[in-house]
């Protein structure tokens, strides 16, 4: 069955009232190593009348080989573009969706820093729950909404746009600790990963706070 294309209606509604719209969606959250990290993708409404690029899918949707180039022409096709982070360590210290939330301000905070003005701005959210408003300094207006990544085209560019980077942040980590295999499961937990923790313990990238061993496989 063929897999519907992102569109840009919601977008187009919001900004026939508002100037700006900035798309959030994570990547990360159920990794046992590595950050969590956040993709912005800011759209307005000149943007929201060009054409969605060919292949822009859910990051998930998207093939691991074709993520760069669909990657790349979405950091293209949108007004500005950024990743926030948090760490692993940050994640132990204040728990996962606060984590997100520090990731996804930073993310909001570097595509200011871009040019794009947060007043007149609607966030975008993916997902039922507004882990953002908590944690960024400026009030924001915030608007979660399940699926976004797939029905959303600013969404899902900033879904493949955060998945691309943090693949590529777990494979140069991977350089120094080949064993956890993080170059193929990007610091999920796949049997080979569980199974090398148990052999070697935990790396300064685990999230040491998790019932690691124990997790069960993700994909």
């Amino acid at each position: 069955m063929s897999v519907v294309a992102p569109k840009l209606t919601l977008e187009r509604r919001i900004l026939t009232e508002r100037s700006l719209v900035i798309a959030l969606d994570e990547v990360g959250r159920g990794a046992l190593a590595g950050p969590v990290a956040v993709g912005a993708a800011v759209m307005d409404a000149a943007g929201a009348r060009r054409r969605v690029p060919e292949g822009l899918r859910d990051s998930k949707l998207v093939t691991e080989r074709r993520r760069p180039d669909v990657a790349a022409r979405a950091s293209a096709w949108v007004q500005a573009s950024a990743v926030g982070w948090a760490s692993a360590a940050e994640v132990d210290e204040i728990g996962i969706i606060r984590a997100l939330g520090l990731a996804a301000s930073r993310a909001v905070d570097a595509v200011v820093a871009l040019g794009a003005s947060l007043e007149g701005a609607v966030v975008l959210l993916d997902g039922n729950h507004d882990y953002l408003s908590a944690v960024h300094p400026v009030a924001l207006d915030v608007r979660p909404v399940i699926k976004a990544d797939r029905d959303c085209a600013s969404v899902s560019a900033a879904s493949v746009i955060a998945k691309v980077a943090r693949d590529e942040h777990m494979t140069q980590l991977h350089g120094d600790h080949p064993d956890y295999q993080w170059e193929r499961n990007k610091g999920y937990a796949s049997a080979e990963h569980r199974a090398a923790i148990r052999t070697l313990g935990l790396s300064p990238f685990h999230r040491s706070s998790w019932a690691i061993t124990d997790a069960p496989t993700l994909f």
